[in-house]
């Protein structure tokens, strides 16, 4: 198949040496159940969670991304069950993922404990040809329709969480399939790349009404470049969030690839609502008008849960 695709190329989507895949969120702190499997049944009640970012907008065939995410202590609190739902799309591609997740909780100690996530996924990936303008009009090389394949896969994760830190390691998606449509035997041209995650975070007090929260997330996949965001946020009354976060990444004669400022309050019955907006930090700035991000998030807990117990993670 001719390598038509110059939009997705320019936009790192269709793949012919592997790189980041996987969709990448800013407040990935209130994301963790796409990221991390032994995440679910975690915060002791069912929670549900949304997330909607809107990347480069103004950029012609910008990604899009949006994530669902429930998860609940399942018969009793060592066992979690979750359920998450996240849609891709980046030019003439078009992406969801549905995972079923479960997680197994072991108590150390009254403060600690950790768990042991799986999840299993069905993906499905379309690409518009339809939509797409071919350098030489007429190849029959070209389908005139959309086309979609359905990959399978499995993911682990570990999650260790006490009471004022965190710290995770995951690998959601295991198999690397095949996004070719035309099977020739040739499957290195497009496949699927295995993302490996770091997750940590930490709650310091400096007073009765103010704590600082730094948390970072590392990404790893084989062949493409290290990148890490790192995030710093105050919380004042344990309702309201506001801080900055940091993304590497970029070209070469960037510093990094996006500065990001974070804001976020939780009612006092358990409802939070979470913004974001990116600034680049490399020449793409110029082609658009930044980058969004809004959350939102519901936890089922007792009535006075909010009040006696406020969880940070």
């Amino acid at each position: 198949m001719r390598k038509l695709f110059l939009a997705i190329l320019l936009l790192g989507a269709y793949f012919v040496t592997k790189a980041q895949q996987d969709a990448q969120y800013t407040q990935f702190m209130f994301n963790k159940l796409t990221l991390n499997p032994a995440y679910a049944g975690s915060a002791g009640f069912p929670c549900i969670s949304c997330l909607h970012r809107s990347q480069w907008v103004g950029f012609d065939g910008a990604p899009l991304s949006q994530s669902v995410n429930f998860h609940m202590p399942f018969l009793s609190n060592r066992v979690g069950f979750g359920v998450s739902l996240n849609h891709d799309r980046i030019g003439p591609t078009d992406s969801w993922r549905g995972s079923l997740v479960y997680a197994y909780r072991m108590q150390l100690n009254k403060k600690n404990n950790i768990s042991f996530g799986f999840n299993g996924t069905m993906r499905s990936y379309t690409v518009a040809y339809d939509e797409i303008t071919a350098i030489h009009s007429g190849d029959r090389e070209v389908p005139m329709m959309s086309e979609t394949k359905y990959l399978p896969n499995v993911g682990v994760g570990l999650y260790y969480e006490s009471t004022n830190y965190y710290i995770g390691v995951s690998v959601p998606s295991i198999l690397q399939g095949n996004l070719e449509f035309e099977d020739d035997g040739n499957s290195d041209l497009s496949t699927e790349a295995m993302h490996a995650y770091l997750m940590a975070g930490v709650v310091i007090p400096f007073s009765k009404t103010v704590k600082l929260k730094p948390a970072i997330l590392i990404k790893y996949v084989t062949d493409a470049p290290f990148d890490m965001d790192i995030n710093a946020s105050f919380i004042f009354f344990d309702r309201f969030w506001t801080g900055l976060s940091y993304r590497m990444g970029g070209v070469n004669n960037s510093f990094g690839e996006s500065l990001s400022l974070i804001m976020m309050y939780e009612f006092k019955k358990a409802f939070k609502i979470g913004l974001a907006y990116d600034f680049s930090l490399s020449n793409i700035r110029r082609e658009h008008s930044g980058t969004y991000e809004v959350t939102l998030g519901y936890c089922f807990k007792p009535n006075d849960e909010g009040l006696t117990n406020p969880r940070f993670f």
